[in-house]
């Protein structure tokens, strides 16, 4: 029975109409995706090994995993068996693709994106084929499919987790809702073997899992109570509650199957536990009383097992949590550096899963609109809420909510056009406006040129830095390459993309301090004491963090500037990885490390201006921002204020690539100016960042012979190995 009654779309719901409307809806949204394919196309730079390479930092991890089951590279990763224990389903799945077709594992890793996350619009338009809207169902998938949120976290190129995510959600979304309509074990079983095998694929969603569940438990158990006032709710509401809330053994036997899947047993024990619930019912041996004892026996279990509510209370404190740590050494904390972790405006908001502020407004609209209509879809309640926490954890959450809000836009323009009489002047006005809901997400999609992570020329100098060592070394490089560094490097690194913790104190000072001595001391010290504490953060095992003899950081750190110092035992190379890259994140890198960790620490940071942005009038050169340098008398001001030019350095390459460094001296207190032509780039910084090992390492390839050694030395990327 469908939510109105002027709406008959029988037509569309044999299997064949079904599998033609999703056929079209797939081939749309790959289509929509291979927009960037084309805008790139032509550039050389972003090609490696024939193929062009991926846009997402987070991407290396996966496929590093895949190259350790291919062919044994990082043997000696750590974080590699993580990898495989916590995303096997991924990790394989790109494995046997890699394997069974033709294709080479950048092309597999580029194109995968696309064609999973485009079977979105599989589970879209079942899901409304339940109550009989099969085109609901098509116009919403074409809209999911390609919103800002979904589109930009399943791009070709965007190898990550999030293609099965949202996908293995919605089935999920879809079984359930089945269930609840249709009451058939097929849906239960469907929800037990998806709900078993998502944590295969993404672990971290399973807080969203677990609240689906609860909410299928109100609803069933609450029909349970209420079936028994069936006439007096039928009264107050106006709907039967014998048609949506009878219970019955498949419903009881639905939360059993359900509570074994989401348990932390083995799967094979899940297997068997399903099998005996499932020959249960068939065998029609126990009533519905006895299946209700069943349920919540199964509801018991997951609860004492699963460690459901401290799961989600620790999911909402990673993203709502700000600042440095309360107890211990006081760390910086990564997650408000992270800005897909930080708070959004309600457009932002709007515009990542609807497109606009009124395909939001028509999303949420619809969807109570269509809990109104069928009380079952209160199932998506979570994805729906956790889009709307976006506002407070971040960008990231937004994605969850997109397939949902286009099912409620979708319902909404339904009950708008249910007033046009004329069937055909009634599809075309929904088409219309699913047109225009689709234009501003089609819009995105064409301007949003993203590149890839790194050019070819990056590539290359980590591919040469491959050819030295062995797959024991360890590059000493900022958590956002760290994952890249091992794909192209086949080797180790302190901080990566996911490991970001306490040891982001180590790196960040390894590349700010301004001694180098320090900086040697304290990477051989981080990597040994890494490897020999069976690899715990390094912060905490060198500082003693939390413990009663915990050491004054401050004072340790004084003695590695030293050479009066015992280093432990060299067992591996060591490298310093500088890209030119990294520079407009050296302010972000510095606030992990310029603070005093005993203490709260709110320090005003160094001075740092980088900016491409030169306009000359003869008398000045403009940097913008309020920042100018007066060239009759050497000076910068910066708003009202003039500062002397202390230094001003010129860097670059020559005509034969030769590196040069021109420095003049004007005063003896001031503020630094490096110009470097090759880049089209001005510096402003102070002393703290013009002594600090990456400008003096990278910015003027100033290092210390007994320290250092130079392996790289190329206008984007500088490496280093430390002697130490």
């Amino acid at each position: 029975m469908t939510p109105f009654n002027s709406y008959d779309e029988t037509r569309f719901s044999s299997p064949g109409m079904v599998i033609l409307l999703i056929f079209i809806a797939y081939l749309f949204s790959f289509g929509m995706r291979m927009i960037w394919v084309d805008a790139f196309s032509g550039f050389d730079e972003m090609y490696w090994n024939g193929q062009l390479m991926i846009n997402t930092n987070d991407g290396y991890y996966f496929a590093s995993a895949v190259q350790h089951l291919l062919n044994g590279m990082h043997a000696q990763n750590p974080q590699i068996p993580v990898a495989l224990d916590s995303y096997p389903a991924m990790i394989y799945a790109t494995l046997y693709t890699f394997k069974l077709l033709p294709f080479s594992l950048e092309s597999v890793i580029l194109y995968m994106p696309a064609v999973i996350s485009s079977l979105i619009v599989i589970p879209v338009i079942l899901t409304t084929r339940l109550f009989g809207l099969p085109l609901l169902g098509f116009f919403a998938a074409l809209l999911a499919s390609i919103t800002v949120s979904y589109y930009n976290r399943t791009m070709v190129g965007y190898y990550d987790s999030d293609m099965f995510a949202v996908l293995m959600q919605m089935m999920i979304l879809y079984s359930f809702a089945g269930l609840m309509i249709r009451k058939n074990i097929l849906y239960a079983v469907m929800s037990a073997i998806f709900i078993a095998l998502y944590p295969y694929f993404y672990p971290q969603g399973l807080s969203l899992i677990y609240a689906m569940f609860f909410i299928y438990l109100a609803y069933t158990l609450g029909g349970h109570l209420l079936y028994k006032k069936r006439k007096q709710v039928k009264d107050r509401t106006g709907f039967s509650v014998s048609e949506t809330l009878e219970p019955t053994p498949m419903m009881y036997m639905g939360i059993a199957l359900v509570a074994v899947a989401l348990s932390p047993l083995l799967l094979i024990v899940k297997i068997i536990a399903a099998a005996v619930l499932i020959g249960l019912y068939y065998s029609g041996k126990l009533v519905t009383r006895y299946w209700l004892y069943l349920a919540l026996g199964g509801i018991l279990f997951f609860l004492l097992n699963a460690n459901v509510f401290a799961l989600i209370y620790g999911k909402l404190m990673i993203y709502t949590e700000r600042g440095s740590e309360l107890e211990g050494l006081k760390f910086f904390q990564v997650i408000q550096t992270v800005r897909e972790a930080g708070g959004i405006d309600f457009e932002t908001m709007a515009n990542r899963i609807s497109g606009s502020i009124p395909a939001v407004i028509a999303a949420l609209s619809g969807y109570i609109l269509l809990i109104i209509r069928k009380p079952q879809f209160i199932i998506a309640l979570p994805l729906i809420g956790v889009g709307i926490f976006s506002l407070w954890g971040g960008l990231r959450f937004t994605v969850y909510a997109v397939p949902v809000a286009a099912i409620g836009t979708l319902f909404l323009f339904y009950m708008i056009a249910d007033y046009i009489k004329n069937q055909t002047a009634r599809y075309a006005f929904i088409m219309l406006l699913t047109t225009a809901a689709l234009y501003p997400n089609i819009t995105h999609i064409i301007d949003y040129k993203v590149p890839t992570v790194f050019t070819a020329k990056e590539v290359a100098a980590l591919n040469e830095l491959k050819q030295r060592g062995s797959d024991k070394d360890y590059v000493i490089a900022w958590w956002d390459y760290g994952y890249p560094v091992w794909f192209y490097t086949n080797k180790n690194t302190l901080i990566d993309g996911g490991k970001h913790h306490h040891d982001n104190y180590i790196v960040s000072k390894i590349l700010t301090t301004d001694s180098q001595t320090e900086a040697a001391n304290l990477s051989r010290m981080a990597v040994e004491t890494y490897i020999s504490s069976g690899y715990k953060e390094v912060a905490d095992t060198l500082f003693k963090n939390k413990q009663p003899d915990q050491i004054d950081v401050e004072t340790y750190l004084l003695q590695l500037r030293t050479d009066d110092i015992d280093l432990p035992k060299a067992t591996r190379d060591i490298y310093l990885y500088l890209p030119y890259r990294m520079m407009e994140l050296l302010p972000t890198v510095t606030l992990f490390s310029n603070l005093n960790l005993n203490t709260p620490d709110n320090r005003q940071q160094p001075f740092f201006y980088l900016t491409a942005s030169v306009q000359d009038t003869g008398k000045t050169l403009e940097l913008g921002n309020g920042i100018s340098i007066l060239k009759e008398n050497s000076t910068l001001k910066i708003n009202n204020n003039e500062v002397p030019i202390k230094e001003f350095y010129q860097v670059g390459y020559d005509r034969t690539n030769k590196f040069q460094v021109n420095r003049q001296q004007f005063a003896s207190e001031g503020l630094n100016v490096i110009y470097m032509p090759s880049y089209g780039r001005f510096l402003v910084i102070d002393d703290f960042y013009l002594n600090s090992t990456y400008i003096q390492m990278f910015v003027l390839e100033h290092y210390d012979e007994t320290l250092f050694e130079p392996v790289i030395l190329s206008p984007l990327t500088k490496v280093y190995r430390s002697k130490r």
